[in-house]
């Protein structure tokens, strides 16, 4: 595809975007404010599943993901998948049923009406910001104990390297030991193709994949096992990314 359809296909994007965000940030108000604070936290992301699905039918985006049977929407996990894009935020609750808060920067939660989502929805953290970390870890554990799952990037940022992977850091790892529950790994494929920094936020029509791999079980684990498990995540998601899509 060209620069210009590019361009073309970019600003067509754009349009049911916002539309669809000026619907979703009421509907998010209301389920926020007005329904028990024990059910919301699902409702909002059974919405944000609709939204992510309506967006990639208007982007003409094909959405694959395989190995869901691995994830047992009852159960509540610490999920890692890797970043490479925009896209990777939808695919990630497209790809997943069990509700979950994200892990985001603190940023984003400024951003008019988009912040009033992200502060609701997600678990934010300054970096940099020792105390703030904390916090934010703490506030991990309590989700996971009211069953919610949390979803984090071990790569800690997009990853713009050209490299398959960032080197991970141990929060996610430490996390699912700490609470003991499952870590899932989620591995995305060609969402940079699709969107990336480089090519300015130009878009671009395909279909992006995602795969599961089995749950590592974390119960009896220490903290002495912390690293063990962070390698051997990024041992399973470079083996996904280096034998390229497979279904």
């Amino acid at each position: 595809m060209g620069k210009v359809l590019r361009i073309i296909y970019t600003t067509y994007c754009f349009i049911p975007f916002l539309l669809s965000f000026l619907l979703v940030v009421p509907l998010y108000f209301i389920i926020f404010n007005f329904f028990p604070k024990s059910r919301s936290p699902h409702i909002a992301h059974a919405l944000s599943r609709g939204w992510a699905a309506y967006l990639f039918i208007c982007f003409f985006i094909r959405v694959k993901i395989s190995n869901k049977q691995f994830i047992d929407k009852n159960k509540t996990y610490v999920f890692v998948a890797n970043h490479l894009s925009m896209l990777d935020i939808p695919l990630y609750a497209s790809a997943c049923k069990n509700t979950f808060r994200f892990l985001a920067k603190e940023e984003l939660g400024r951003i008019p009406l988009l912040g009033y989502i992200v502060r609701n929805l997600y678990i934010t953290v300054k970096r940099g910001d020792k105390s703030d970390r904390h916090r934010s870890i703490d506030k991990m554990k309590n989700t996971l104990l009211e069953n919610i799952s949390v979803f984090l990037a071990p790569e800690g940022t997009r990853n713009k390297s050209g490299q398959p992977l960032l080197e991970f850091k141990e929060g996610a790892f430490r996390l699912a030991i700490a609470a003991q529950v499952p870590l899932a790994i989620l591995t995305v494929h060609n969402t940079h193709h699709l969107l990336a920094p480089a090519d300015k936020f130009l878009m671009r029509p395909g279909t992006l994949y995602a795969e599961w791999n089995e749950p590592i079980i974390t119960k009896g684990m220490t903290d002495a096992n912390i690293d063990d498990l962070k390698q051997s995540t990024g041992k399973i998601m470079l083996k996904n990314l280096q034998r390229g899509i497979a279904f």
